[in-house]
């Protein structure tokens, strides 16, 4: 029962868990033999705390089951951006290179009394900063599909740890696409939640709504139980609010079509797409839409969605890094000096404005997916790139102003608050995965998983058991 767990689906194990049919313990010690044979090949997780994982483990089996949590015991990685107790937390920086945190942030807490085991920490780039998971402190993150290629980021660590069976659900993070690039270069899914539903902090800026937490995982179930383990009402974070839905699981065990979808490649020109990733997404909505989805193509007007991003990141950059970049310029990587310097150039007018854009956005999207139901998209522009490349430049050619332009597909869609969920749809020709975004009303998770779940049987895609690192 207990050999090869890592290939079973986060809710078998679970389910497992909870009957008693295997322990805590075990699980952890099928999860830690499987990071020891495929992590080397990879880099997804850079820091380990197994002992305090089985301490956890031990307490969690001295428990009436009814009280262990929907997780039971489940095995979760943490992003290194997020602070776990008495655990190395370096934010990908080498100006904390050296930092142990005193207290977890809420997240972490979350997870832990929801009886999840954190057992490692997954790498990210520097301050979380530029969609390709690479930094000085632990180096590169390669993507198990062909690893001569990015694995996106932010949540790159996170995503190959799902997709390599070293996690069956992972925590990641979403600012600009920081969940969902990851979530399709590596063939999983990944979940953007409204902003609220998981709560963040301790943080100087508990009120911003850019970055949120998700849960990555195999399959869309997966997703939906690692949603009800981290979403939980939390006072300490000004944006926390109630929970109306009893199961985030139950939801997305049950497919449902939606009555009706949009459908955009490039959100109405604002973003470039490669061939080859059209090609594989206009096959798959060709799929839904034969399998009686009704679809129109129409694009909601997010124009001003880039006139708001931009500066409020710059913005965040400048509130959280700015004494960093006083003290340990020289330790930082040019995109995060590029990002807080351009925040700390704003004025109270450039912040207003952005404001307004967002607000402008926002009422687009809510307005477009009322009538729509919902919103399919690309998840990302580009296939996994080569991994030396810092970020993606060009598109079939034509040259990309600025390192965060690559990221439209992403962004356009974290303005406006509304969640959103990368599943994956298809190949290209040289095998590496592609994902199909799909954004839902605010605080709608529940519909999004329930359509989620049913385009994942449609599309066939998913991935059903964990894959070993390829070489190319």
């Amino acid at each position: 029962m207990t050999d090869r767990l890592f290939e079973k689906p986060a809710t078998v194990v679970a389910d497992l868990l909870h009957a008693g049919e295997v322990s805590p313990g075990e699980v952890l010690a099928d999860t830690q033999s499987r990071v020891a044979s495929v992590n080397g090949a990879v880099n997804a997780l850079v820091t380990f705390c197994f002992d305090r994982a089985r301490d956890h483990a031990l307490r969690l089996e001295a428990m009436p089951m009814a009280e262990r949590g929907p997780l039971a015991g489940l095995p979760v990685p943490i992003k290194d951006a997020y602070a776990v107790e008495g655990v190395r937390t370096t934010f990908g920086s080498l100006a904390f290179a050296d930092h142990v945190p005193a207290h977890s942030d809420y997240m972490v807490e979350a997870i832990e009394a929801a009886g999840g085991l954190v057992f490692a920490r997954s790498n990210t780039p520097e301050f979380q900063a530029g969609a390709n998971t690479f930094n000085e402190v632990f180096g590169r993150t390669l993507n198990p599909w062909d690893t001569s290629r990015s694995a996106a980021g932010s949540s790159g660590g996170a995503a190959v740890a799902v997709a390599t069976g070293m996690a069956h659900i992972a925590q990641g993070s979403d600012n600009a696409c920081s969940v969902r690039y990851p979530a399709a270069f590596c063939g999983v899914v990944g979940l953007r939640p409204s902003p609220g539903l998981i709560p963040k902090g301790p943080s100087p800026l508990p009120h911003q709504v850019l970055s949120v937490i998700g849960p990555i995982a195999r399959t869309v179930a997966d997703v939906g139980l690692g949603l009800d383990a981290m979403a939980r009402f939390d006072p300490r974070d000004p944006r926390s609010r109630p929970l109306a839905v009893p199961s985030y699981r139950a939801a997305a065990e049950a497919p449902a079509r939606p009555p009706r979808a949009a459908f955009s490649m490039d959100l109405g020109g604002l973003a470039r797409v490669s061939a080859e990733v059209g090609a594989v997404v206009d096959n798959a909505v060709a799929r839904l839409a034969a399998a009686g989805l009704d679809i129109v193509d129409e694009a909601p007007d997010m124009r001003r969605s880039r006139d708001a991003f931009l500066p409020i990141r710059a913005f965040q950059f400048a509130a959280l890094y700015r004494n960093a970049l006083a003290a340990h310029r020289d330790k930082l990587k040019p995109e995060v000096v590029w990002n807080i310097e351009e925040g700390l150039k704003l004025t109270a007018a450039d912040l207003a404005a952005a404001e307004l854009a967002r607000a402008e956005a926002r009422d687009a999207m809510v307005a477009f997916v009322g009538r729509h139901g919902v919103l399919i998209t690309p998840t990302a522009p580009v296939a996994p790139y080569p991994v030396e490349n810092r970020y993606v430049d060009e598109i079939d050619g034509e040259r990309l102003a600025t390192y965060l332009d690559w990221l439209v597909l992403g962004y356009a869609i974290t303005v406006t608050g509304c969640p959103a969920i990368s599943i994956p749809c298809g190949f290209t020709s040289t095998g590496l995965p592609v994902g199909l975004q799909l954004v839902g009303a605010p605080y709608g998770e529940a519909d999004l998983l329930r359509t989620a779940a049913w385009c994942e049987h449609v599309l066939g895609a998913r991935l059903s058991a964990p894959i070993d690192p390829r070489s190319p």
